[in-house]
């Protein structure tokens, strides 16, 4: 079985709000967790309404983004998208934990200056 992540991304990061993401990360997996296509795609605008249509035509299963209105939040789970939002971090971070199982909903990746030290 083959499954299909979409991640909105800012450079490295996952983009903030999903309406407002102007590129987007797709990834296919295989059966063994196997990456066999990543791609980026530069959207020419932000708007939500296209994103979640990109979402449909490119049959993905997961969507892992930062906060979402629950407006397309409550579509994409009516079309059986399995949802990870209000995550803040890198988003190989987040690919990561999600193949091992441990991304949650809400989930801080990024570190945090204080004072020029990580905290």
């Amino acid at each position: 079985m083959i499954h299909k992540i979409i991640i909105p991304v800012h450079q490295k990061e996952i983009a903030p709000r999903f309406d407002l993401a102007t590129e987007v990360l797709i990834i296919l997996i295989s059966n063994n967790l196997v990456v066999e296509e990543k791609k980026t795609i530069v959207l020419p605008r932000s708007s939500a309404d296209e994103l979640c249509h990109l979402l449909l035509s490119e049959n993905v299963n997961t969507l892992i983004c930062g906060a979402i209105e629950d407006e397309y939040y409550q579509f994409l789970k009516w079309k059986k998208i399995q949802i990870f939002d209000s995550i803040v971090g890198n988003w190989s971070a987040a690919f990561k934990r999600w193949g091992e199982k441990n991304l949650k909903c809400g989930d801080i990746l990024s570190t945090r200056m204080i004072e020029g030290k990580d905290a």
